[in-house]
C-alpha cells in the first residue's frame, strides 16, 4: 500500500503516525510486555496462590501484546486517508471565520 505524494497530484496520504491506533497500539504493547516479563521472571508462587495458580501477569501481557498487534494490524490493513483539498478547504473556512 504506497500512499501517493502530495505533489503526484493524488492529493491524499494516510495518517501514518498520527493515527490514534498506533499510540493505542504501542501503549498496550509496551504494557503487555513488561507483564510477560513481569510473569516470566518475577512470579512468586505466593502471586500464584492468589490468583488460583495462574499466572495472571504472563497470561494479561500474553492478551495485551496480541491487542496490540491487532491494532497494528488493523492500522496497516485500514490506514486513514488524509483529503488535503478538504483539509485546505476547511482551513481556509477556519481562516475566514476567524477574520471576521
Amino acid at each position: 500500500m504506497s500512499t501517493p505524494a502530495p505533489h503526484e497530484g493524488g492529493g491524499k496520504h494516510t495518517a501514518g503516525a498520527y493515527d490514534v491506533r498506533v499510540f493505542i497500539a504501542g501503549l498496550i504493547g509496551f504494557y503487555g510486555v513488561i507483564l510477560v516479563v513481569m510473569g516470566l521472571f518475577f512470579d512468586s508462587a505466593d502471586d500464584k496462590h492468589k490468583t488460583g495458580d495462574v499466572n495472571a501477569n504472563l497470561w494479561s501481557g500474553l492478551i495485551m501484546v496480541l491487542g496490540a498487534i491487532a491494532f497494528a494490524v488493523w492500522t496497516w490493513l485500514r490506514p486513514v486517508v488524509v483529503d488535503e483539498e478538504a483539509l485546505a478547504a476547511a482551513k481556509a473556512d477556519i481562516d475566514r471565520s476567524a477574520h471576521h
